[in-house]
């Protein structure tokens, strides 16, 4: 999967139906109810900050209108930062 996260509302919205499967108290996960693809996730509650966090499948859009989207690399493992840019878009990994 390719992922764009972000704010619902802020830097990213979803339109149309989805079925949300809830799994424990934090996360939604919702699917197409035609094809079953994963659509995105979404907090159930919104943070300190009064924001709610949320990613978006990006392969579950056409290609043309995201394919300039710059991909950011973050180190979410060992040092939870932000990686050097390789220069890559959207087109580069749409295999």
């Amino acid at each position: 999967m390719l992922w764009a996260y972000g704010y619902e509302g802020e830097n990213i919205k979803v339109e149309g139906q989805t079925t949300p499967y809830i799994r424990g108290e934090s996360l939604s996960f919702n699917f197409c109810p035609k094809c079953g693809g994963i659509t995105h996730w979404r907090a159930l509650k919104p943070n300190t900050e009064g924001r709610r966090r949320i990613a978006v499948n990006l392969r579950m859009t056409e290609p043309d209108p995201i394919a300039q989207v710059p991909i950011d690399h973050f180190d979410g493992l060992d040092k939870w930062e932000d990686l050097p840019s390789d220069g890559k878009c959207i087109r580069d990994m749409w295999f």
